[in-house]
């Protein structure tokens, strides 16, 4: 049983012996940092039930915990609020079990499986910064769930085709002169995106001269040479013309070979990648099964609706009347697709948060139809991502390419650390890596830290700093303790538990309590699929240890006990850090 398992069922007979009610879940928070004590328990809600003050609830209860449990050893009361301190013998065996633990943190299996589908661009344009927020979070979460006893699926599903492809086909098609990826030694997904920006130029330069001869600017955009051709493109695809088709291939081609280096780079992978271009006629069928069923009706025109009303949502067409598909068919499809591939308990989109109506839609329509896994279909909806200049726009190339940006934020990690001036003694290949981690771990974390619905804007240089709420400051500290360990391997100190009788320090009692919260927040991250509580658990982690660090001595302490029992307090701290920081796909230097 746990300590708080423990001092809630303490508490709870404190209230029957007392109070003769049953007091129901008996929830505990972590005390706040201005009072004295690690576990707080609320008072007011008992006081309807007792007709007893707040505070004379907390002393009753905290006198019967003193008397009657064995790990309590104080409290204070203050208002509705009784902050609980334990006894010095519970913070030792409460670390002994982690200390023991090789499986720290990590939730044994519940016999269930989810699906994650994150990632999913398009092949007319490379990744960029909202690609990464996407990724990393679809990343982190997939870590965090196994972590949290799921079997987990990571999926993508590539948008490859549309007019959007189109657009760049046609682009490259009129001004490309056979360039390739080899010839101009540009990235095949950017090169890509170069002449999807050329089609975006060109069709405004068409627009204009139209709107000049009389049109006005939406005929003008309707009726422009380039747009009407693409549409052309597009049929000639789905009808299947060998000449287009094998230029959709090669440009995809491109595309993809650059997707996976830049994957490669920022340490996400896939089980399975689904394509539109095999899944976007599936639907059909389950919406002809819909209409058998009465879930689906016709209009006169043929199109195929479903009334949502009673949901709080609207009328929405799932069909064409000319039979054509809407994302909404296509989604149906490829959703019983991914089902019949896997079965999953759980289905998990990472889609930003514009399409968050799109999907109350799909879910909707998936219970009217009746399907088992619709109760288990959750949109992890995010924020975009701005920056410091403003909103970014692919069609005119004012987009932060990812690959742009992770060198960018490479040479800034090398420009930071050798001010610094503590590398000397790396050479280029363990610099180079020190900077790629830095920079990855820059990037992640301040990506993640932020609650997945807020938007939020991304600063480069402040997220690099050494010293703030970032991947580096959490990534030096774990440094700095594994030098510590270096240090005590090379004096022969070995870490142990001390013996029950042992007085520890307030520091280190904060540590053990903090550490104690790290598997409490990876089943609270895979509850609320929020990356962002790792990410905060980790920085504070870091920060009580760095307290720790500055008020006690680790070496130079008169009491070995002392020193052997900091040598395994700290050599947890290091474990957990590299722990939580791996849920978030961050890795850390083993010195810098």
């Amino acid at each position: 049983m746990t300590i708080e398992a423990i001092l809630k069922e303490d508490i709870q007979k404190a209230i029957q012996k007392h109070f003769d009610i049953a007091a129901g879940e008996i929830i505990l928070q972590p005390t706040k940092k201005e009072f004295e004590g690690f576990y707080t328990f609320v008072t007011f809600p008992l006081t309807k039930t007792t007709r007893k003050a707040p505070a004379e609830i907390g002393q009753t209860i905290g006198n019967e915990l003193i008397d009657g449990s064995a790990i309590v050893d104080r409290f204070n009361v203050v208002q509705g609020f009784l902050n609980i301190s334990l006894k010095d013998k519970t913070w030792l065996e409460l670390f002994t079990n982690v200390f023991t633990d090789e499986t720290f943190g990590t939730i044994p299996s519940n016999g269930q499986s989810v699906m994650v589908e994150f990632s999913s661009p398009n092949t007319n344009k490379p990744l960029h910064l909202g690609h990464l927020r996407n990724n990393f979070l679809g990343d982190a979460l997939s870590r965090i769930l196994k972590a949290s006893g799921y079997d987990v699926v990571k999926t993508c599903l590539v948008n490859d085709r549309g007019i959007h492809i189109c657009k760049s086909m046609l682009a490259y098609r009129e001004l490309g002169n056979d360039e390739t990826p080899e010839s101009s030694g540009i990235k095949g997904d950017h090169l890509a995106g170069k002449y999807y920006v050329l089609f975006d130029v060109e069709y405004k330069k068409q627009i204009r001269t139209l709107v000049e001869e009389g049109m006005s600017e939406e005929e003008a955009g309707k009726k422009a040479p380039w747009i009407l051709e693409a549409q052309k493109l597009l049929l000639l695809w789905e009808n299947g013309d060998a000449e287009t088709v094998a230029l959709w291939q090669k440009m995809n081609n491109w595309v993809y070979e650059g997707f996976s280096q830049t994957y490669n780079k920022i340490g996400v992978s896939f089980d399975k990648t689904y394509y539109e271009s095999n899944t976007y006629l599936l639907g059909k069928d389950i919406i002809e099964e819909g209409i058998q069923n009465n879930v689906f009706y016709k209009k006169a025109d043929n199109s195929v609706w479903i009334d949502l009303t009673e949901e709080g949502l609207d009328e929405k067409l799932v069909l064409r009347g000319d039979g054509t598909s809407v994302y909404i068919t296509q989604d149906l499809g490829t959703t019983e697709l991914k089902n019949g591939d896997f079965n999953n308990d759980r289905y998990l989109w990472v889609v930003g948060n514009e399409q968050d109506y799109h999907f109350k839609v799909l879910f909707a329509i998936l219970k009217r139809l009746g399907r088992p896994y619709a109760e288990g279909c959750y949109h992890i909806s995010y924020g975009m991502v701005d920056l410091p200049s403003g909103k970014m726009k692919s069609r005119e190339g004012t987009v932060v390419d990812a690959d742009d940006l992770v060198a960018q934020m490479i040479q800034t990690a090398s420009d930071r650390t050798q001010e610094l001036g503590k590398i000397d003694d790396f050479n280029s290949d363990e610099a180079k890596q020190l900077y790629n981690q830095l920079a990855l771990g820059a990037l992640k974390y301040f990506l993640l830290k932020v609650d997945p619905k807020k938007r939020m804007l991304f600063n480069p240089e402040e997220s690099i700093d050494f010293q703030g709420h970032t991947g580096p400051f959490i990534q030096y500290t774990y440094a700095r303790i594994r030098s510590i360990m270096r240090k005590a391997e090379q004096a022969g100190i070995i870490a142990t538990i001390p013996a029950e009788t042992y007085a520890m320090h307030q520091a280190e009692r904060e540590l053990v309590f903090a550490l104690s919260q790290f598997p409490v927040k990876v089943v609270a991250a895979a509850n609320e699929f929020a990356p962002s509580i790792i990410s905060l658990y980790a920085f504070e982690l870091a920060k009580v240890y760095n307290q720790f660090y500055a008020e006690v001595s680790i070496f130079s302490d008169p009491n070995p006990e002392a020193v052997k029992f900091r040598v395994a307090l700290s050599k947890v701290v290091s474990e957990t850090i590299h722990k939580a920081l791996g849920l978030l796909g961050i890795e850390v230097p083993e010195r810098m």
